[in-house]
């Protein structure tokens, strides 16, 4: 499951940077798992008093945390699509389970 949600992430960037002339270098893809893990705590500080809230509610943080959070996931599935990694045996090895995916 993680490899086919990996290319759906795949196919939705390719086309997103082929729209706005984005050039997904090697560096890329790490470059974007690094930016939105700071988006993501970002909102985290608003959401936990440590940053302006800029009007916004508890929901509406929440609502944007989770949109984050989906961000930095699917950046995490594209670096690992882009390198071919095994990120099922990599659960089942550092996790020891295997995942009902």
């Amino acid at each position: 499951m993680l490899e086919r949600l990996g290319s759906q992430f795949e196919t939705a960037s390719a086309g997103y940077a082929g729209a706005h002339g984005i050039e997904r270098d090697p560096d890329w893809f790490i470059l974007k798992m690094q930016e939105e893990l700071g988006e993501l705590t970002q909102v985290w500080n608003k959401l936990s008093g440590r940053g302006r809230r800029n009007g916004k509610s508890t929901d509406e943080l929440r609502s944007l945390m989770a949109d984050e959070t989906a961000d930095l996931l699917g950046h995490v599935l594209l670096f690992a699509h882009h390198h071919k990694l095994d990120l099922q045996a990599a659960i089942e090895r550092k996790w020891r389970f295997q995942a009902a995916l």
